[in-house]
């Protein structure tokens, strides 16, 4: 069996087509939308929006921790649009959630990042694509569960949930081969970003849980760069398989 794996797609429908050849199967841990590039100001949603000059503002004043500030300036930008923040969001995520899921291979299992809206992802995925969150499957004799989603950050991102609500959909996982989510688990090398320099929100229930269960691997994205992309925790091999919109190349699994 061989399944390749991304994460934090952002946007990148071109190698996202690509992404499952030579595979029995894709797996995607989340962050379809493109809301800001940080690597290149002028791509996303909010470029689009409301400039490149806006767009250059926002990333300096989020880079040096200034969320207050980039959260005001936000706000006043928002202000001065024709129309709400709700309906402008939802129709550029939409026109990119169209290319996006076209572009999943069959078979691919799919579970949502902390940028992504759940509530529209019905819409696009089509009968080869399976959305699961909080739930498990088998493939080829090993049993995966998913976790989709972040916890709460002064990013203030679409899906963010509570600690306790994110803790009960490791929960119900239950033990599995296979730990599938979008976040890391809480350990500093893992959620540590280098070029952002600072700690992204990472998850004690999935370290507890990979205490506890000791599965083969598990499986992350969310963090773009981050100070150490896989080391063990006991039996599990964890891996952050990588930020698929720079790479354009998925992390690959053969059992």
């Amino acid at each position: 069996m061989r399944v390749h794996v991304v994460s934090d797609v952002h946007g990148n429908s071109g190698a996202l087509a690509r992404a499952g050849d030579g595979a029995d199967a894709l797996i995607c841990l989340g962050d379809l939308v493109l809301f800001l590039d940080y690597a290149d100001h002028s791509r996303g949603i909010f470029p689009d929006l409301f400039g490149v000059a806006n767009a250059d503002r926002i990333v300096e004043l989020r880079t040096a921790r200034r969320f207050d500030e980039a959260r005001d300036f936000g706000r006043s930008l928002w202000a001065g649009l024709a129309v709400d923040r709700a309906t402008a969001i939802e129709a550029a995520v939409r026109r990119q959630y169209a290319e996006l899921f076209a572009a999943f291979p069959t078979p691919t299992y799919a579970t949502y990042g902390n940028v992504d809206i759940p509530t529209l992802w019905p819409e696009y995925a089509a009968p080869g694509t399976t959305v699961l969150d909080g739930e498990r499957i088998e493939l080829g004799g090993l049993v995966l569960g998913f976790v989709g989603g972040g916890l709460h950050s002064p990013m203030r991102t679409p899906y963010e949930i509570s600690e306790e609500e994110y803790a009960a959909k490791v929960e119900a996982l239950g033990e599995v081969d296979i730990l599938c989510s979008h976040i890391p688990p809480e350990v500093p090398e893992l959620t540590y970003d280098t070029v952002a320099r600072r700690f992204e929100r990472g998850s004690t229930a999935l370290l507890d849980a990979i205490r506890r269960t000791r599965p083969r691997y598990a499986l992350f994205g969310h963090v773009h760069q981050p100070l150490a992309r896989r080391m063990r925790i006991g039996a599990t091999e964890c891996v952050n398989v990588g930020h698929f919109a720079a790479t354009g190349r998925p992390f690959a699994l053969e059992w």
